[in-house]
C-alpha cells in the first residue's frame, strides 16, 4: 500500500479550468483562464453563476478555491461549489467532495466526501471514481474493501484515467482485490507510462530492476527511472542514481538514449 498512498496526490481530483468545452461566455471565460486572464474570466462567469448556471457556479468555485482572480477563499469556493452540486454537476459534486476529503474551508468529513464523490462518480466523472477508488484502497471514511477499490479504479481506468491505470497496475502486482498477475500489472502501469505518469513509470522500472514478470534488465530500468524523475518522481531518481553503480558506463549511455528516443505512442518495452 505505501507505493500507492504516496501518490494520492496524483489520485484525488482537482479543481481546475482545462478541459471544459461549454459554449458562449462561459466558453470564453474558460479560454481567458486558460491563458491566465482570470479577471475576465470572473467578469464572464459571475453573472451567469448568480442567475443559477450550475456549470459557472462550479467555475466560480474553481477560481475561489484556486485564488486565481480572486482572493483564496476556500469558504466561498464551497458555497460555489455546493449550488452546482446540488444541481447535478459531477464537476462540482467531485470538487465539493474533494474540500471535504482535504478540510479546506470545511472540517475534515470523510462520510460526506465519500457521499459527494459517489454522486460525482455514478455520472462516470473519472476523477471522482479514482478517489472512491482511493478511499476504499485506504480505508479512509470506509471499512478497507480492496474489491470495491477495483471496481472503482477499472471504471476511471475505461475512461483512460492514467492514475486509475496506475493504481490498477499496483493491485495487480501485489494481489489487492484480485489474484497477483504481474503481465496484468505491467500491462496497466505501460498504459499509464504512456500518458507520462511518472508512478507508472517508476513502476515500470521497479519491475524491471526486480525482474518481477520479466527479465531483470538495469538498462530498461534506468530508462524507466530516468523517464519518472523528469516527471519529477524523487523516489525514481534516487533509484536511477543508484543502479548506474552496477551498469557500465555503455549501458548508462544505452539507457540515457532510450530515454532521449522514448516517445508516449511509441510501441512499449
Amino acid at each position: 500500500m505505501n507505493r500507492i498512498l504516496k501518490a494520492a496526490v496524483a489520485l484525488v481530483p482537482t479543481v481546475g479550468f482545462a478541459g471544459l468545452v461549454v459554449a458562449g461566455p462561459l466558453e470564453d471565460g474558460v479560454d481567458a483562464a486558460k491563458s491566465g486572464d482570470y479577471a475576465t474570466a470572473m467578469r464572464l462567469w459571475r453573472p451567469l453563476a448568480e442567475r443559477g448556471e450550475a456549470k459557472a457556479q462550479s467555475l466560480v468555485g474553481d477560481a475561489f478555491a484556486l485564488g486565481q482572480g480572486v482572493p483564496q477563499d476556500y469558504a466561498v469556493a464551497i458555497k460555489w461549489y455546493r449550488m452546482a452540486a446540488e444541481q447535478g454537476d459531477p464537476g462540482a459534486q467531485s470538487a465539493l467532495a474533494f474540500m471535504y476529503d482535504t478540510g479546506r474551508g470545511v472540517p475534515q468529513d470523510y462520510a460526506a466526501a465519500m457521499s459527494w464523490y459517489r454522486m460525482a462518480a455514478e455520472q462516470g466523472d473519472a476523477g471522482a471514481q479514482v478517489a472512491l477508488g482511493l478511499m476504499y484502497d485506504s480505508g479512509r471514511g470506509v471499512p478497507q474493501d480492496y474489491a470495491a477499490a477495483m471496481t472503482w479504479y477499472r471504471k476511471a481506468a475505461d475512461q483512460h484515467n492514467a492514475s486509475a491505470q496506475s493504481a490498477l497496475g499496483f493491485m495487480y502486482a501485489v494481489g489487492h482485490g484480485v489474484g497477483r498477475d504481474d503481465a496484468a500489472a505491467m500491462a496497466w502501469y505501460r498504459k499509464a507510462a504512456n500518458q507520462r505518469d511518472s508512478s507508472a513509470q517508476a513502476a515500470l522500472g521497479f519491475m524491471y530492476y526486480d525482474g518481477q514478470g520479466v527479465s531483470r534488465d538495469n538498462v530498461i530500468a534506468h530508462m524507466w527511472f530516468n523517464l519518472a524523475a523528469a516527471g519529477g518522481n524523487l523516489v525514481a531518481a534516487r533509484k536511477r542514481d543508484a543502479i548506474e553503480e552496477r551498469m557500465t558506463l555503455a549501458q548508462i549511455a544505452e539507457a540515457q538514449r532510450l530515454a532521449r528516443e522514448w516517445k508516449p505512442t511509441s510501441k512499449p518495452r
